[in-house]
């Protein structure tokens, strides 16, 4: 692939945070073939706000097909404002058809992508996704789309960013105090979410161990589950749950000792910014999505019905009911001695 006659390049981004934070490694490799070019991604209103300031990307342009870019007026509004730009490459990090029909309506001359979702005859250099690629883990399965197209930089890391004055927001929110993070909810369904009470438990026990007070992360969604467990807790402790943007989020975690967390978005986040995490898995896969590097200990158990992927448990919850408050302990003890 040419880097000379690239100029311009779309990226459409995926529409779960966790799942875009994993592209910024395959972002990084295109940034470096083709380093004169234009990037602009293209993403939900939620994850936009992953890539403000972003050192891979250029220009964001949000795609809110909830509200102003609704139903196929939305898309041909939308579409119409692309080719008006005149890109020369796309490249579909989202699995969907929506992503191949929104590069060919821009009249986008070189589409890439997977060849999911019935759409290989909208892609130009569309990929075979076979059983192999189903089972590499998220970050590969991006980076292998663009090796299959020449792309064959050097990727790097998980790569967030804040700016210096969120940072410092930050620092004035959380005071001259470490902090240990839970985070207790996870969007895409309650199958994923452990117990709140067992982490109020785990959050008292951390306490007693290591003196660092806890602060609670989450989502307005979350707001019932945070007063469960903090109506529990018997330690210092903050809740700032419902009240981060996914901006602040990010720039709150980045200043935290560790996060304890379900597989979610923010365990991504802080996997990002190098923050030492416990992360709890259930119904989802462990080896597609789990946080790459040696910050983090995945805790999880062998059951039948595992993994499941599916949003509510249809029987006992027992992925995640088998997961207990002192493995969580021990795992905790395991990152903060070895980050001491």
């Amino acid at each position: 692939m040419n880097s000379h006659e690239t100029g311009k390049i779309l990226i459409r981004s995926t529409n779960w945070l966790g799942d875009a934070v994993m592209t910024t490694p395959a972002m990084g490799v295109v940034r470096a073939t083709f380093p004169g070019a234009e990037i602009t991604v293209v993403a939900n209103p939620a994850v936009a706000m992953l890539f403000e300031g972003h050192p891979y990307c250029d220009r964001i342009v949000v795609w809110d097909k909830s509200k102003v870019h609704r139903g196929i007026t939305g898309l041909l509004r939308f579409t119409k404002t692309l080719r008006e730009q005149h890109y020369d490459l796309a490249i579909l990090f989202q699995n969907a058809m929506e992503a191949a029909v929104m590069a060919r309506l821009a009249g986008i001359p070189r589409r890439l992508g997977y060849r999911s979702d019935g759409r290989a005859w909208l892609l130009t250099d569309g990929v075979p996704v076979g059983r192999r690629e189903k089972r590499l883990h998220h970050v590969d399965y991006y980076l292998q789309l663009l090796k299959k197209n020449g792309m064959t930089a050097r990727p790097g890391d998980l790569t967030l960013c804040c700016t210096p004055e969120e940072t410092a927001a930050a620092r004035k929110e959380l005071g001259d105090v470490d902090w240990i993070a839970v985070h207790p909810g996870a969007s895409y369904g309650s199958a994923k979410r452990w117990l709140p009470e067992r982490f109020a438990q785990s959050a008292n026990k951390i306490y007693q161990e290591f003196r660092t007070p806890i602060l609670l992360l989450g989502s307005p969604e979350d707001a019932s589950t945070g007063k469960r467990i903090a109506e529990q807790l018997k330690v210092p402790h903050k809740s700032l749950i419902g009240r981060t943007s996914i901006r602040q989020l990010m720039a709150v975690l980045s200043q935290c000792r560790l996060l304890l967390t379900n597989d979610s978005g923010p365990m991504h986040i802080a996997a990002a910014f190098r923050v030492p995490l416990v992360a709890l898995f259930g119904p989802t896969d462990h080896t597609t999505t789990s946080p790459p590097g040696n910050m983090s200990i995945i805790l999880r158990h062998e059951v039948d019905c595992a993994p499941c992927l599916k949003r509510r448990c249809p029987s006992d919850h027992r992925c995640m009911t088998a997961i207990g408050v002192e493995e969580v302990i021990v795992a905790v003890r395991t990152l903060l001695d070895s980050t001491a």
